[in-house]
């Protein structure tokens, strides 16, 4: 980038005069940085962020010999910048913070976004390519320019066009929600084959980045480390999906154990993987025994069978309700206590 391109996106950027002077005697008034033999002013006061900003930016700027992709683009230094910026926010507790001047003007922000959390079940780094390899992955899938915020080396948080969600629904009887998980879901397929192999994607409803987007990766991040741990056998993880388990994470440890072991009848349960697998099936057909037994592929009889005996064991007969809303609660502390 030229040392002109360079001052003009910094007056873009912040929205204050921006000023290079060659003659490093001159006087100076506002913000100073060295770039390419000259200084650059930004006339006006910066925040620590925004100095932080300037400095990603002038590291690989105009350098009449710099090398092709040595440093990223400059969407990839401000993605940089909004990642730390995120993360300092979130480790002091404020989720309310307002987004930057600095950040507010970056035209990725602006309107409604679709916010997307990708996890990735990777034990190494990846190369510093996979930024610019990732982004044409994502500008293929969503046939647009999107966001790329890598918050550490296995989260990011993609941020897409709200008006991606009028294309995903197929018709007035498709919910918000339904076009969300499936977008998510198309997303993890992708992601998986193409990139990053195992991973996990939550989302939310869209929000307006400027004012919300800490709370909003909050609320994300808590989505996903929910799905991870009471869904196991999912990939996609919704809020509205979870607010059963939102509630039961709340629930101190010891009162967890107590219900367990009220419900259950043992200070240890021990469920084998059969019967796990079929109280799971069960709850997911809506406690229909001819439909569960359908998705186990079991006849009718072998499934009544099994149910009676968790009942023996137990004193739970399931094809109850309040029995079956108890021991629904209890699998799902099961699964968070470690008792496997």
């Amino acid at each position: 980038m030229e040392l002109e391109q360079l001052r003009s996106k910094l007056e873009t950027i912040f929205g204050k005069k921006v000023t290079a002077q060659k003659d490093h005697g001159e006087a100076v008034r506002g913000e100073a940085f060295a770039a390419a033999g000259a200084t650059l002013v930004v006339h006006g006061e910066l925040t620590a962020s925004e100095r932080k900003l300037v400095e990603l930016l002038l590291e690989n700027g105009p350098r009449p010999e710099s090398k092709p992709g040595g440093g990223g683009t400059d969407d990839e230094r401000l993605a940089a910048a909004l990642a730390d910026w995120i993360v300092e926010r979130l480790e002091q507790g404020d989720q309310d913070a307002d987004l930057p001047d600095s950040f507010v003007r970056w035209s990725m922000l602006v309107g409604s976004k679709v916010p997307l959390l990708v996890y990735g079940d990777y034990p190494e780094r990846l190369p510093s390519s996979s930024y610019a390899d990732l982004k044409k992955l994502l500008k293929t899938f969503f046939e647009a320019e999107v966001a790329l915020i890598p918050l550490h080396n296995k989260m990011w948080l993609i941020l897409a066009d709200a008006s991606l969600l009028s294309e995903e629904r197929e018709g007035e009887e498709e919910s918000v929600e339904e076009a969300l998980s499936a977008l998510a879901s198309g997303l993890q397929d992708m992601a998986a084959s193409e990139w990053v192999g195992e991973c996990h994607v939550a989302t939310t409803y869209p929000f307006s980045p400027a004012g919300s987007l800490v709370h909003t990766v909050a609320t994300l991040r808590e989505t996903l480390e929910l799905g991870r741990n009471f869904r196991q056998s999912s990939n996609i993880h919704l809020p509205w999906e979870l607010r059963l388990e939102t509630l039961l994470d709340a629930v101190p440890k010891r009162a967890k154990n107590r219900f367990l072991e009220g419900v259950l009848r043992r200070a240890e349960p021990s469920f084998d993987p059969e019967m796990l697998q079929t109280l799971e099936a069960f709850f997911t057909e809506n406690c229909n025994v001819s439909d569960t037994a359908k998705r186990l592929y079991i006849h009718r009889n072998t499934l009544l069978y099994r149910l009676d005996k968790f009942k023996q064991e137990t004193g739970m007969d399931v094809r109850d309700f309040e029995h079956a809303v108890l021991v629904r609660l209890a699998l799902l502390l099961y699964k968070v206590t470690k008792r496997k």
